[in-house]
């Protein structure tokens, strides 16, 4: 048999990266694992902690003006953009300390730099140059913001990861996009008291969510004060004299301090060294991996968002565990990318899991639809109007819960726990059954016993 230096090679120190190579040094592998820029990857260092640490610090505007209504009478509030930035950088350095701990704990061997393919059991190590072997190598080398270069004026423009490092706080922004990204960020920002427009080429942001929530949140920013263009583009950016001018499609024309661009992210595979090792990509650049994360090579994996199957963290480390089952402990194991639950950040928040109505009736005859629109309680001394949207979607067929959306506070927690319920295959029944948790708004899930309406072959009736 051929000697290799390392068991197992990871490439990429992410959620993904980090789970496969501790786990394995964990069972006694010699591993190794690079990261070229900081372990804990874009979640931990430039995405989901420090984002929702930023929508914690941006809704307290909005809870000193509740306050009001219970009784509380709060005096002159500032907000210093530096102070939290500060606070961010100490909870994200302390993180990343763990994740290097655990490696260690693990035995692991952690090298901070770049690393490269050169064939199929080959990487180089660029920092020194040095080249070391591995039986088996998982690439988890994540994604990147998409910069679009072609947009004239991109250049001054910044992406996700500067707005976690900004200076200073600009007094008005530009966010383009309507995902995840640019609709977390527009509320972020709204939060602190920038003057924010979002512009989106779609008619509705947050394609592939239900339609209702996707609705409803555009309703309610819209209250808050944040301006959004849908079906538009930036047709180009220029500096001029204290901030930027911007031109758009369809012939608008802004001055703002600040452009973000949130169009989509590109997987890290740039320069790796796949062509060299065999390792086959498709037109976006993303690793092509079959049911159990390999690659067209037998011993390379991939995992998490170069593969640009799922571009969610718990996604990323499910895969890392299936991997481990499948290569070290003679079980294999498929990830399972079917019924994940999921949040949007906003401010209301989105919990959803399962089909949305939309999705639901191109695939069955019939559907049952639950819907609730309310105030919440809190809302009631606050004086805030904002709505929560609840939403079940039943196939009439079996009674089974297919998809379940929510818009409003805590959204996101709810989704968790819907989602072990639709995981599991419950049914309308088994949720009218559940006794309701009162006053609280999730009990509206378990005492909507009338369809609000139905959909037979894809028509409402």
């Amino acid at each position: 048999m051929p000697s290799f230096d390392f068991d197992l090679f990871v490439i990429g120190g992410g959620s993904g990266g980090v789970r496969s190579a501790r786990v394995a040094a964990s069972l006694g592998k010699k591993v190794g694992i690079a990261e070229e820029y900081r372990y804990g990857g874009t979640c931990v260092i430039r995405g989901c902690v420090p984002k929702k640490l930023f929508v914690y610090a941006s809704q307290y505007s909005e809870h000193f003006e509740d306050a009001a209504g219970y009784g509380w009478t709060v005096g002159e509030s500032t907000f210093d953009w530096k102070k939290l930035i500060a606070a961010k950088d100490k909870e994200i350095a302390r993180l990343e300390g763990l994740y290097r701990k655990g490696l260690d704990n693990a035995k692991a061997e952690i090298l901070d730099t770049r690393a490269e393919l050169v064939d199929a059991h080959t990487v180089k190590l660029l920092k020194t140059g040095q080249t070391v072997t591995a039986e088996t190598i998982v690439v988890a080398t994540g994604g990147r913001p998409n910069l679009h270069t072609a947009l004239p004026g991109h250049e001054f423009c910044i992406s996700s990861n500067e707005a976690f490092h900004l200076e200073e706080l600009p007094k008005s922004i530009l966010i383009a996009g309507g995902g995840y990204i640019a609709v977390e960020f527009a509320n972020i920002f709204h939060g602190l008291g920038v003057e924010t427009t979002l512009i989106y080429r779609g008619a509705e942001i947050l394609s592939r969510f239900d339609q209702d929530l996707r609705k409803g949140l555009h309703e309610a920013m819209e209250e808050k004060g944040i301006h959004i263009l849908c079906q538009d583009i930036i047709s180009s950016v220029e500096k001029v004299d204290g901030g930027l001018t911007v031109r758009t499609k369809n012939d608008k024309v802004l001055r703002v301090d600040t452009v973000m661009l949130a169009l989509g992210r590109t997987p890290n595979t740039e320069n790796l060294g796949l062509q060299a090792a065999g390792v086959a990509t498709n037109e976006h650049g993303a690793v092509i991996v079959d049911a159990y994360s390999r690659t067209s090579v037998p011993n390379i994996y991939a995992l998490g968002d170069v593969t640009d199957r799922v571009q969610l963290t718990p996604v990323a480390i499910h895969e890392a565990m299936c991997f481990i089952e499948t290569v070290y402990k003679n079980n294999p194991t498929r990830p399972d990318h079917d019924l994940i639950p999921t949040a949007v950040f906003s401010q209301p928040e989105i919990g959803t899991v399962g089909l949305t109505e939309e999705d639901a009736a191109k695939r069955y005859p019939e559907l049952e639809v639950y819907r609730a629109q309310f105030r919440p309680m809190k809302a009631t001394l606050s004086g805030h109007i904002e709505k929560m949207i609840m939403k079940l979607i039943v196939n009439a067929a079996d009674r089974k819960v297919v998809g379940a959306h929510i818009l409003g506070h805590d959204a996101g927690e709810m989704a968790q726990l819907l989602g072990i319920s639709v995981k599991a295959g419950c049914t309308k029944d088994d949720f009218d059954r559940t006794m309701a948790v009162h006053p609280t708004a999730a009990e509206e899930l378990v005492t909507m016993y009338s369809p609000s309406y139905r959909i037979r072959n894809g028509e409402r009736v």
